[in-house]
């Protein structure tokens, strides 16, 4: 009888592809807070998944690979896992994690089991899918190593979601600010915008005011979250492919994008900003971004008037907006305007430091020890020997000698050498010297 073994798990983590659409959007539906639009990533399309063809075409006709940077993990054949992400700045140094979801029962991968090749007499055996801590942790892993522009990771998870929570404290991530979220009621609104704003320097954004933005969002953040967020001079321009985009993703999802700036003429600088995002058929609430100098706090009534004066015009719907907890402002104001909490969530950050290869530039690098001691052994064979050896070896020996004529220089002149013959026609005298007298 032929025992049957359990096969080994295989694991494939992999790009999405055109197969795993249907399976990916009942993955992103159930994942909780989907109509919640996150503050760290408020320009995301709603259903990105179910636009892949025209998102796909557009990467690479314009060359932005980061519009649909989806991964799925496979476990024998079949999707267990996905994952999004997506640049958060233009330098593309930090990346946020957008979603991380897990499917429960395994779905059969498609466009994988149509080119396998499977065994008849192999008997097949079901192999418990991975927890969330696991798949989850492939999947960001796998992020980390492959984006290599990316020094730091961004994300944002709801409080409520200890699963998630331990995900990401699990792969290295570490709270950097806690978010909560209020939404204003359409009765609240229509009261807002009976009220006359007094905004006499509202100015619409262009590209020349980016200046502006980049000195007022500098002030506005603390020196942590404005190292992760990392953002430069060019995050707050608009290209015209950028452009072209974002009106073919509001054209798609029904919206209309609103935004201005106070502008001090004192100071030449920005001190309020504000964004909403509005729902042209009402089929979802309206989105605000503000932004306010903590030294212009009188500018909350003013800024929240005039964004219930826009809403006016368009079908009846609530308005969300965002408040972080090191703005105690704006989080009192509104709890005083009457606002209520609809969610909390936590921003989470982490470094990644990728290993540099280094480049091989000569072949003395691939010698093993054995081989480079090998060369420091005597050589039997005689050497050979040359013209410079001889000459330096003369050289030597003739140096010794040449100490005693230095020597010889010292002796008196009067000394003669033995082979010397004295010259007696000359006159001498040879008579001895008359003593002198000491007393003299």
């Amino acid at each position: 009888m032929t025992q049957s073994f359990p096969q080994p798990t295989e694991v494939l983590i992999r790009p999405v592809q055109y197969g795993d659409i249907e399976t990916a959007d009942r993955l992103c539906d159930e994942v909780e807070g989907e109509e919640l639009q996150f503050s760290i990533n408020p320009d995301k399309p709603l259903k990105p998944l179910r636009w892949y063809a025209p998102w796909r075409f557009l990467s690479f006709l314009v060359n932005r690979s980061h519009l649909f940077g989806a991964y799925v993990f496979g476990q024998d054949n079949k999707l267990r896992g996905i994952v999004k992400i997506s640049p958060f700045n233009r330098t593309r140094t930090t990346w946020r994690v957008d979603r991380v979801a897990v499917v429960g029962e395994a779905v059969t991968d498609e466009a994988v089991t149509d080119e396998a090749v499977i065994d008849d007499s192999a008997i097949a055996v079901n192999t418990p899918p991975l927890p969330l801590s696991d798949i989850g942790s492939h999947l960001l892993r796998y992020c980390f190593e492959t984006v290599w522009e990316a020094r730091t990771w961004l994300l944002e998870v709801n409080v409520n979601d200890n699963e998630l929570l331990a995900l990401y404290r699990q792969n290295g991530f570490q709270p950097l600010a806690h978010i909560t979220y209020w939404e204003i009621d359409p009765a609240l609104l229509q009261s807002l915008a009976e009220r006359e704003p007094d905004l006499p320097n509202l100015l619409p954004v262009s590209n020349a005011d980016a200046q502006l933005l980049y000195q007022l969002d500098t002030m506005f953040m603390p020196p942590l979250v404005r190292q992760v967020f990392d953002r430069h001079l060019s995050d707050f321009k608009t290209s015209l492919i950028d452009s072209v985009l974002n009106g073919v993703k509001n054209w798609v999802n029904q919206l209309e994008v609103v935004s201005g700036y106070i502008f001090e003429s004192q100071r030449k600088a920005a001190i309020g900003y504000f964004q909403i995002q509005l729902c042209r058929d009402g089929s979802r609430p309206h989105q605000a971004q503000l932004t306010v100098n903590p030294s212009y706090t009188w500018l909350y009534p003013e800024l929240m008037s005039q964004m219930a004066r826009i809403t006016q015009e368009l079908p009846t719907q609530s308005l969300q907006l965002a408040s972080y907890d090191y703005q105690p402002e704006r989080e009192e104001y509104l709890k005083q305007l009457g606002a209520d909490r609809i969610a909390h969530t936590l921003m989470m950050s982490r470094s990644v430091w990728h290993k540099v290869r280094e480049s091989r530039l000569s072949g003395f690098e691939n010698l093993q020890l054995p081989e480079v001691l090998q060369g420091l052994k005597p050589s039997r064979k005689q050497p050979i020997p040359s013209r410079i050896t001889l000459q330096s070896m003369s050289q030597t020996l003739q140096q010794p000698e040449a100490a005693p004529k230095v020597r010889s220089k010292s002796v008196p002149k009067s000394v003669k050498p033995r082979n010397a013959t004295l010259n007696l026609s000359s006159k001498a005298d040879f008579s001895d010297t008359p003593p002198q007298d000491p007393c003299c």
